[in-house]
């Protein structure tokens, strides 16, 4: 049902498309890998080929259009090196959109923009995503397992590259958007075990993000619906007072554990997509869990801003991140 009331709100939010190109390629200068050697695992039927759209008037973000990858069906990172002396550090993005779509340069190229500015290296993954409509449609593992796998692929692919890449494998993190920061979750939840056969020697190697960073994640919680429904087997009523605590469950697809990455979370009370009991359900997870984790809430700032600076306080929230990389030892300036 999450992933339904997901869908629509992508539709509105991510809505207003416009101007339409073919595969999505990154500026000049950077190549897209791809990260399997032949046939991607699990492959499903997509509407079409893969489509780049840029948003319309009606759907600005700090009065700037921004690009929505669609139909992706050949995962591919893009490598953006350090623009200043590196930290060794580097993180994977995955960009948010319901599973359906990605916000490329919103929640992609120019979060890598900000990260190598600052001495880490970024990976942008454009992973596998399916649109709504008659063909299966991608979404949250294990509802669907290709978003996961393709996660787990470049996790594994930058530390088995870290060398020749100049990375430290020991400071490799995950940082995501909306249905990106669930991934992150999953990442940082699901990393012992490869969902796909190993098809080389990167997937020897771990795939355990040593950081995660999720902004404004989704996925995380239970609804009173939701956990009303699991409890249904047990033949009682249930209390109100529990039905009103069940958003803080965690999502039992989400298992938290003491090896679980240091994490970061961000999110605001008024986003009416990704509820801030997500956030909240999670960070309680991992704090009994003993894994460092740091949440901070605002009150004010919607959904899907990326890095786009505005007059909310929220919108400085990359200054946070840099703080407690610092904290947590990954870069050290």
């Amino acid at each position: 049902m999450k992933l339904l009331i997901l869908a629509f709100c992508v539709v509105f939010v991510f809505g207003g498309l416009s101007a339409q190109t073919t595969v999505w390629q990154p500026t000049q200068g950077h190549t897209q890998i791809s990260i399997w050697p032949g046939a991607a695992p699990d492959p499903q039927p997509v509407a079409g080929p893969e489509v780049a759209e840029t948003t319309g008037k009606d759907s600005l973000v700090a009065a700037k259009p921004w690009i929505a990858v669609s139909n992706v069906s050949q995962p591919t990172m893009t490598v953006y090196s350090p623009t200043k002396k590196s930290t060794g550090a580097a993180v994977v993005v995955f960009p948010g959109g319901g599973y359906q779509i990605l916000a490329i340069d919103l929640e992609g190229t120019e979060v890598c923009d900000w990260l190598t500015s600052r001495g880490i290296t970024c990976v942008l993954l454009k992973y596998r995503v399916t649109d709504v409509g008659p063909y299966p449609k991608s979404g949250p593992y294990p509802e669907s397992p290709m978003a996961l796998e393709d996660a787990q692929r470049a996790v594994g692919l930058v530390r088995f590259h870290a060398a020749e890449w100049h990375i430290d494998p020991h400071k490799i993190g995950v940082l995501g958007f909306s249905a990106g920061g669930h991934l992150v979750a999953a990442m940082s939840t699901h990393f012992e075990k490869r969902l796909y056969p190993a098809v080389d020697a990167a997937d020897k190697v771990s795939c355990r993000p040593d950081f995660a960073v999720a902004i404004y994640p989704g996925h995380l919680s239970l609804s009173a619906a939701e956990w009303d429904a699991q409890q249904g087997a047990k033949k009682f009523i249930v209390p109100h007072s529990a039905t009103a605590d069940a958003n803080l469950t965690l999502n039992p697809e989400v298992p938290v554990s003491s090896q679980t990455p240091p994490t970061f979370l961000l999110q605001n009370e008024d986003d009416h997509i990704d509820s801030v009991y997500d956030s909240l359900a999670y960070y309680i997870a991992l704090e009994k869990a003993g894994v460092p984790v740091e949440l901070h809430s605002y009150a004010q700032g919607g959904h899907a801003f990326g890095l786009r600076r505005t007059k909310l306080p929220v919108t400085a929230w990359p200054q946070l991140v840099e703080t407690w990389l610092r904290t947590i030892k990954i870069i050290s300036e």
